[in-house]
């Protein structure tokens, strides 16, 4: 909100507390005042623009030298000082502001046994108005000052704090990196630092780095860094959300029957994987806990069955086989009938 503005806002009312309040007693009654009207919890549109004022307020008499221009500018105001034309009549009234510019510019600026209040703006006989408006963040009049030409405030915006630019930036993890995550070096700008990389990032996504943007402007904060994941692919392994599927080749025979079969996971360990009887390839079994994991829980190491026969089969195992076809020949005329489905 504009510092022209101010003579019409009462902060300390709308934060309900007095004048000389405590830095502590604005935190507590902004507090207090913010979870109440917060458009997160309060929907209603009253509560948003009660929560606009209340922000206002706070951001202004949170602030020290902001408080101090503000508590100058209500003075000043409620103090009786007026701007208008003309040399008589409704002219600046020294009388109101007397105390203000006093404490100002000490006591020969006006009161008991000081001299005249004179104004200028610049060069000698009184005060040099151009650094009073400064101070407010304003300007000072443009001509004519206080008198038979009137007064008028070229008002300057004061420079505004903005957020600084974002930076984009990339890494390549290895598979393994991905899934138990990692920490890792960066350099953004000649500064070096560095960061966790959490559990369980795919090839592609983005991560934000609060802070590490470009600085901020006239006090802004500083802009974010996003951090582009590359990921390399692994020849066993793939991630699927926060299970890790790998391929389980496995003979007919245990497919067929059932077996206890072992292998290795991610990280090289032994594991074994329970087949029922009658599996078939596609089919998945599941090691619990085995997956990624983070603080919301641990995914699965998930095997896909894939059956596999020899190349070559001796004449025994042909024979075999052989029986086998008969034994399971109502088997093989239902997979027929699959295969001729449109």
């Amino acid at each position: 909100m504009a510092e022209n503005e101010w003579l019409n806002k009462d902060f300390y009312k709308v934060l309900g507390v007095s004048k000389d309040a405590s830095d502590a007693d604005i935190t507590k009654a902004y507090r207090k005042l913010a979870r109440k009207y917060h458009p997160d919890l309060n929907k209603t549109k009253e509560a948003e623009e009660k929560f606009k004022d209340i922000s206002e307020a706070y951001d202004v008499l949170s602030n020290k030298q902001e408080r101090q221009k503000y508590d100058a500018i209500r003075q000043f105001g409620m103090g009786g000082a007026r701007f208008a034309g003309g040399s008589s009549g409704g002219g600046f009234n020294a009388d109101g502001a007397q105390d203000f510019f006093s404490s100002m510019f000490g006591a020969g600026a006006g009161g008991p046994g000081g001299s005249r209040i004179r104004f200028s703006t610049g060069g000698a006989g009184g005060p040099d108005l151009s650094d009073l408006f400064s101070a407010f963040g304003g300007a000072a009049p443009r001509s004519g000052g206080f008198g038979g030409s009137g007064y008028q405030e070229e008002y300057r915006e004061p420079p505004r704090a903005a957020k600084g630019v974002d930076r984009t930036s990339q890494i390549t993890l290895t598979f393994r990196q991905a899934v138990k995550g990692a920490t890792v070096s960066l350099s953004v700008a000649g500064v070096k630092f560095k960061t966790h990389i959490p559990a369980g990032v795919e090839d592609g996504q983005r991560i934000r780095l609060a802070g590490k943007g470009h600085e901020g402007v006239n006090g802004g904060p500083n802009g974010d860094l996003y951090l582009k994941i590359t990921v390399k692919p692994s020849e066993r392994f793939t991630m699927r959300g926060k299970d890790l599927v790998m391929d389980l080749p496995l003979t007919a025979s245990e497919a067929a029957l059932g077996a206890k079969v072992q292998a290795h996971d991610l990280d090289g360990q032994t594991v074994a994987f329970k087949v029922p009887a009658g599996s078939s390839s596609g089919d998945e079994i599941r090691i619990g806990g085995l997956g990624v994991q983070d603080r919301r829980g641990n995914g699965d190491l998930v095997g896909r069955i894939s059956i596999h026969m020899p190349g070559k089969l001796s004449l025994a195992a042909k024979r075999a086989m052989k029986e086998f076809a008969k034994a399971t020949s109502d088997f093989d005329e239902q997979m027929a009938q699959e295969r001729l489905k449109d």
